[in-house]
């Protein structure tokens, strides 16, 4: 194959991290070959910037890009700038969210801070938190609306968005009974490729890494995109390949393929 990577586009919950927030050795090290190799690695994933960066410092990437909030925001990091936040009017999306299930949190994504209905599950929003009515929330533009009812399931939600009915906007729904509400046309895939014109590196060079539904867009946009084993049946379709599931370490059998260990580093492990 002549493809080789240019860059490196991670999701990060089902493909770093598990649902407790644990990164497995195996896929640390393999991220930080890629860092080696002197390719930028972009986290590009459904979490905010806040809930990003422990990431970002945890596998100690050098200064460079993310993109947060599915798309809706691009940063660079460290020093901290949001290079990029798209924003719209939230209000038909809000109403409507909280008419169909109104026993859901709802949240609207204000910058790095959060405006919500009522308090999400413990530790799932970062930043600076504000309880406000549904009128309050919808009142002025935001980069995004966030639908969660812990009591719910990703069934109920995925029906949901048939009834929302609202054509000016994006849908991705969670892992679980979680969805994101964004501008149409802000994914993954357009946070990317606003990296791209940037680092002036072409997408056709680009391997993305994903497991959700909010991952389509990126890996039909990617000149690779790889699913992991363990996404849903409409993930892997939309990609090139699918490796191993998290379990199997799916995403390091993946970077090793183009980032392999070096003999003497593996001679030096032994």
């Amino acid at each position: 194959m002549t493809f080789k990577p240019q860059l490196v586009a991670l999701d990060i919950d089902g493909t770093l991290v598990d649902p407790s927030g644990g990164m497995p050795r195996e896929v640390h090290t393999a991220v930080r070959r890629v860092v080696d190799a002197g390719v930028p690695v972009v986290l590009s994933t459904g979490r905010s910037w806040l809930s990003t960066q422990p990431i970002f410092e945890e596998l100690d990437l050098p200064g460079g890009w993310a993109v947060a909030s599915n798309g809706a925001m691009v940063v660079t990091h460290p020093p901290f700038e949001i290079r990029y936040e798209s924003r719209f009017d939230p209000a038909e999306s809000v109403r409507r969210a909280a008419e169909l299930a109104p026993s859901a949190c709802i949240a609207v994504q204000d910058g790095l801070h959060w405006r919500v209905n009522r308090p999400f599950p413990d530790g799932e929003l970062q930043g600076d938190i504000h309880i406000e009515s549904i009128d309050e929330l919808a009142s002025r533009e935001v980069s995004r609306v966030i639908v969660r009812d812990p009591h719910s399931s990703e069934e109920t939600f995925i029906d949901m968005v048939s009834q929302l009915g609202l054509h000016e906007v994006a849908y991705f729904v969670g892992w679980s009974a979680w969805l994101d509400i964004a501008p149409m046309g802000v994914d993954k895939a357009h946070g990317l490729g606003i990296v791209c014109r940037e680092l002036g590196i072409d997408p056709a060079d680009v391997l993305a890494i994903g497991d959700g539904r909010n991952d389509i867009e990126m890996l039909e946009w990617a000149g690779r995109g790889v699913a992991m084993g363990d996404a849903p049946l409409e993930v892997q379709d939309a990609a090139d390949a699918v490796t191993g599931t998290f379990a199997d370490l799916g995403t390091a059998a993946e970077l090793d393929l183009w980032f392999p260990l070096d003999r003497n580093d593996a001679e030096g492990a032994a």
